[in-house]
């Protein structure tokens, strides 16, 4: 068996020219890949999904951090190895830029994959964001937090998606570093017939750093003319005020708020009043303020990894309830597209309900934070069965998260029908109508809603983006092949 090796310079000129079908392709891969790690059913039908704890050793004498992040699927099985400079390390030791690389193995064993893991990491860490992008309504302006490899692919893969709707993007950083120079020179290096095919040639890019007069203001309204805010850094402190999103103003307008930066108990990006501003359970009633939609949840990528390593999740004091795997919710979605278009083919008589679909899945269970998205009661939403999403799926899951004993959404609100003669009939017509109704909720929540996303990596995605990379270097004729590898 052949054994592919892939520099970081190759993979990233793979990346880079990518057409829209690849990383839409790319994309939808992963989504099924997390939906399968959050609700277990690969390993019902083809295997098992392992994904371990990340382990750690640390050098005082370089300052190093390297992380050693395993996982297993019905795909094979990968280990990555990553060096980073610690946020505690001694600031006068040089900066270590992170490193390391991914082995892919088969199922069997013998290993058919060794990847640089710099770029990889980027590209799969914005991958998985763009499950969320490709849900919004509108995303003309972005702002991002960083400038590094983090922040470049999330801005690439964001233009590669949904360039023909983009026309400003805000990168806020420290300083003008070598690396802010890099990656602008990388932006304005992408050939020109790419940014037409893409549909950004008219796109602005502009730099702010702390070092300019009017920081503040320009930073307030940067953010609050955005229809997306990526956070990439490994900051150890809140990058924004709270209120600038938080208040009155700052919540006329849905975003789609993405951290990915911070991997740590110590490091944060977000303020907390952003993260219980997101959370805070709705009680049943007309909303008569102008403020976009919030879905009552953080959306995380695993659960276990957030708990224990999100700086934000863990100083917010947030509970399993409060936060859905961005796999649940991909199930959910896919679900609730199925049932809309099943419905618009039914006649105005069919009885049978959406509600119906939700119950043989037994996602109450499943997830309780989706049991209060916009709104459960609080006081329900500790009640109910253990998950069937539990440890016996991998020894590193936590136990199963109690379900709600509540409805599965809470009621969508509707105008009230002046007829009072016809108020059994709009009962029964509300009744009928009211699981459909929560899917457009949940849909409009994830569209133009404000959309909080926390990220601390999952060795599943180098998993199944790696073996992606593998085969399409194959199709496309890079990287180097060593036969009979593995006899």
């Amino acid at each position: 068996m052949s054994l592919t090796v892939l520099s970081d310079e190759q993979i990233r000129a793979l990346l880079e020219n990518l057409s829209y079908d690849e990383v839409d392709g790319l994309v939808d891969t992963l989504r099924n890949a997390l939906h399968e790690y959050s609700t277990g059913t690969q390993s019902i039908e083809d295997g098992v999904v392992h994904q371990p704890e990340r382990t750690s050793v640390h050098s005082n004498m370089t300052g190093a951090t390297t992380l050693f992040m395993p996982s297993f699927s019905a795909l094979g099985h990968a280990v990555k190895v990553v060096t980073v400079s610690s946020p505690s390390s001694d600031p006068t030791l040089p900066a270590i830029r992170p490193t390391g690389s991914v082995t892919l193995y088969t199922p069997e064993g013998p290993p058919i994959g060794f990847l640089h893991a710099q770029t990889l990491t980027a590209f799969r860490t914005a991958l998985a964001s763009s499950c969320l992008l490709l849900k919004r309504a509108h995303v003309r302006t972005i702002t991002v937090f960083g400038a590094g490899l983090q922040a470049y692919w999330h801005i690439r893969l964001a233009l590669m998606l949904r360039g023909h709707s983009i026309r400003e993007v805000f990168i806020i950083n420290r300083r003008f570093s070598d690396c802010a120079r890099a990656t602008f020179k990388k932006i304005y290096g992408i050939p020109q017939e790419i940014k037409q095919r893409e549909g950004w040639e008219q796109a602005q890019f502009s730099l702010l750093t702390p070092g300019y007069g009017e920081f503040d203001r320009l930073q307030k309204d940067h953010m609050r003319a955005s229809d997306v805010i990526y956070c990439c850094t490994p900051s150890t402190e809140d990058l924004f005020d709270a209120s600038i999103l938080t208040n009155h103003e700052g919540r006329r307008k849905g975003r789609l708020i993405v951290a990915v930066g911070s991997y740590t108990p110590k490091m944060r990006e977000l303020p907390k009043e952003l993260l219980l501003q997101a959370t805070k359970a709705h009680s049943s009633g007309l909303h008569y303020h102008k403020h976009a939609t919030e879905g009552g949840v953080v959306i995380v990528d695993t659960l276990d990894g957030a708990l224990k390593e999100a700086g934000e999740i863990i100083d917010a004091g947030l509970a399993p309830n409060q936060l859905v795997e961005l796999g649940e919710l991909v199930m959910i979605q896919r679900l609730a597209r199925e049932e809309e278009e099943s419905l618009a083919s039914r006649s105005s008589t069919d009885d049978s309900s959406v509600s119906e679909s939700f119950d043989k899945l037994d996602l109450a269970s499943a997830s309780s934070a989706m049991s209060t998205i916009f709104g459960s009661d609080s006081g329900k939403s500790a009640s109910g069965s253990g998950s069937k999403r539990s440890s016996s799926h991998s020894p590193a899951r936590s136990p199963g998260r109690k379900g709600s004993s509540g409805g599965f959404f809470p009621p969508f609100y509707r105008r009230q029908s002046s007829n009072k003669a016809s108020a059994a009939e709009d009962k029964a017509q509300t009744q009928q109508q009211e699981p459909y109704s929560h899917d457009k909720h949940l849909s409009r929540w994830l569209t133009v809603g404000t959309v909080v996303y926390k990220s601390v990596g999952l060795g599943l995605m180098d998993l199944v983006v790696g073996f992606e990379i593998v085969r399409l270097a194959k199709e496309k004729g890079l990287g180097s092949q060593i036969a009979d590898f593995s006899s």
